[in-house]
């Protein structure tokens, strides 16, 4: 009978001490979990102490208490490794039924295609044979490659555009057949594009226009492009997002994102890549470019930047704000022809274009900080007058003061050759881990620039390749906004080079800084750099004399100290506090362990049974409680410090 009152008893007082087991271990459990630890808690401590209270009645019912809270705090450890917190929502898995559903069925498509053109191996563990039993096909590969991307719609012409622009990434076979993919679709029904304008304008395009075509110029798979007059005779161009791309996009870019994981998890080459980087990158700059507010700010950014600096030798489109929205986005009209598609006059005339666009592009990024990030031919028109047009500004990169200053730096040190000035450059640019060897990387960086920098030496792309590969070495990790402006140089090289062959980027990108800080030195240009040096610090310059005067007071009475406050950052306070109590609770488990183990060693002493005496009574209790402590101190030990 006694036992079946404890259990009950013990049942009714473990889900309390359950819930105290949570908050003892610092975890977030919900209440499901803890009457899972309550049971297996009062389970345990039932068949090993309760047998025993058939002859010692209550006397043991203290222990039984422990042992069920120690059993069920490891049952709640043991759920939180096997089931993590968060990791399973009941409601959220019945709510992404239909989203899994949908994933499965594009899955199975992808899969297909993958299949269909030879591509599956390369998504197993064996990816790594596959692709050595493959080294002699390359450009096969790239074709089928550059085929599947294209079968999988327009997330993924999009991801293979942008792997055409990693030139430090991939072979030049894949950079070339990538840089193929056509982002070309059938357009829309009418009927489809009319109920967006509708949407955007608030009324008919052809009551908002003066005229509209409803035959588009262009179709892509994110928007196609109509020709249209306003009511002031103005010729403009309508961009339009394609119903129901958006929702194709989010479920496509869940799967890449899945996708990358698996292969870097999976394959060495998807290590290698930093697939996972790469596909939160592309997934960030493809929702931004879902969004046409985001392009209307950055073609106002570029237009307004050339405008400050006076700079007309490439034209930005004009933007009609009263009209753009998030789907909706009408620009001036400028007529030309696709750069893929031009034919300069002359090989001079097309030296002349590839100079103007590479130092439009470097002006934008070391003065403007606002630059046009994916120049590739399809977004550059040559007009009929010869000069270049951007277009597409759905891809903008930005840099701040300090990182443009830090480019200016890197500019000078490869000009220069100096690998000192390079290591500190890269240094600026980059985020560095805390144990780097700046001794070693200045050495290969004396390496790289004899190989690539000293006299006789034609710089060339593979310069860039071998640079990253020292940054990735070196674990030097490239800050966003820096990727974006390589990708860039990089897209813009394969550019110039279609409409200027033999056009050396790295040779005119030389003269560019070296035309730029001979402009520095110009009086005119140091005048206006002093004036803005002395304003900035003016203000410090006002309230020196009297701090100055006030420490030399201080000084002569021998009243002058130093007020130093230890600790002042909470986030130390925190840190310190966090160790003192692990060290805390590892010293009181030891504490317990080491007394419950002599308390059992003690013979004789008061008997509650027959063949327990109270010593070992509260031995056990100790040992139950040093149990628990060890158990608290191991979980917390397996967390980061906050």
């Amino acid at each position: 009978m006694w036992v079946f009152l404890a259990a009950g008893g013990a049942f009714s007082v473990i889900a309390l001490p359950a819930l105290l087991g949570r908050r003892l271990l610092g975890m977030e459990a919900g209440l499901v979990r803890v009457l899972i630890a309550a049971l297996v808690g009062v389970s345990v401590s039932g068949t090993v102490i309760g047998p025993k209270l058939q002859n010692s009645g209550p006397m043991l019912f203290t222990l039984m208490i422990g042992v069920g809270l120690l059993t069920a705090m490891v049952a709640l450890v043991a759920l939180e490794v096997l089931l993590p917190t968060g990791g399973v929502r009941l409601l959220g898995r019945l709510q992404a039924i239909r989203a899994r559903a949908s994933r499965a069925r594009r899955y199975s498509q992808i899969l297909r295609i993958l299949g269909r053109h030879g591509l599956a191996p390369y998504l197993s563990r064996r990816a790594g044979r596959a692709r050595r039993a493959g080294d002699t096909r390359h450009e096969q590969l790239a074709r089928e490659l550059r085929a599947a991307l294209q079968a999988g719609g327009t997330t993924f012409v999009k991801l293979g555009q942008l792997m055409s622009t990693r030139r430090d990434l991939l072979p030049a076979a894949y950079v070339e057949e990538l840089s193929c993919l056509q982002d070309r679709v059938p357009p829309a029904p009418w009927s489809e594009v009319e109920a967006v304008l509708l949407a955007s304008l608030g009324g008919s395009p052809h009551m908002v226009f003066a005229e509209f075509d409803v035959e588009p110029l262009a179709a892509a798979s994110i928007a196609q492009v109509h020709a249209a007059v306003l009511r002031d005779g103005s010729r403009v161009i309508v961009k339009v997002q394609r119903p129901g791309i958006r929702e194709a996009v989010e479920r496509d870019l869940d799967i890449v994102g899945r996708l990358a994981a698996t292969l870097q998890a999976r394959t060495d080459w998807g290590r290698s890549l930093g697939l996972e980087e790469l596909a939160r990158g592309f997934a960030v700059a493809l929702r931004e470019e879902l969004d046409f507010r985001v392009e209307a700010r950055n073609m106002t950014a570029v237009h307004r930047a050339a405008a400050l600096r006076g700079d007309h030798s490439v034209t930005v489109p004009d933007l009609h704000q009263e009209l753009s929205g998030e789907r909706v986005l009408v620009m001036s009209r400028i007529d030309g022809v696709q750069l893929g598609k031009a034919r300069p006059d002359s090989p001079e005339h097309g030296r002349k274009v590839a100079l103007t666009l590479l130092t439009a592009l470097l002006d934008q990024i070391m003065y403007d900080g606002v630059f046009h990030a994916d120049p590739h031919p399809g977004n550059i028109l040559l007009q009929p007058d010869g000069s270049p047009a951007l277009l597409d500004f759905g891809s903008v990169g930005r840099l701040d003061s300090a990182l443009r200053s830090a480019m200016a730096g890197l500019f000078l040190s490869v000009d220069r050759g100096d690998p000192i000035a390079l290591c500190d450059a890269l240094l600026e640019l980059t985020e560095r881990p805390e144990d780097v060897d700046e001794q070693r990387l200045q050495r290969a960086l004396g390496q790289f620039s004899g190989r690539h920098l000293g006299l006789g030496a034609t710089p060339d792309a593979a310069m860039f390749t071998e640079l990253f590969k020292l940054v990735a070495d070196f674990r030097l990790a490239v800050p966003p906004e820096m990727a974006a402006v390589f990708r860039a140089l990089a897209t813009l090289e394969g550019t110039l080079g279609a409409v200027s062959a033999g056009f050396d980027v790295l040779d005119a990108s030389r003269g560019y800084a070296a035309a730029r800080f001979t402009r520095q030195l110009e009086p005119a240009t140091v005048r206006d750099t002093a004036r803005d040096e002395l304003l900035a610090v003016l203000p410090v310059l006002r309230r020196l004399p009297r701090r100055l005067d006030r420490i030399g007071g201080a000084l002569e009475e021998g009243r002058l100290g130093v007020n130093v406050r230890l600790l002042a950052d909470p986030r130390d306070r925190r840190v310190i506090g966090e160790l003192l109590s692990r060290m805390l609770l590892t010293f009181l488990g030891i504490f317990f362990g080491v007394l419950g183990v002599q308390l059992l060693t003690i013979d004789g002493g008061p008997e509650v049974t027959p063949d327990l005496s109270l010593y070992r009574l509260v031995g056990y209790h100790l040992l139950v409680l040093s149990a628990a402590v060890v158990l608290r101190t191991v979980y917390v030990l397996s967390r980061p410090l906050p």
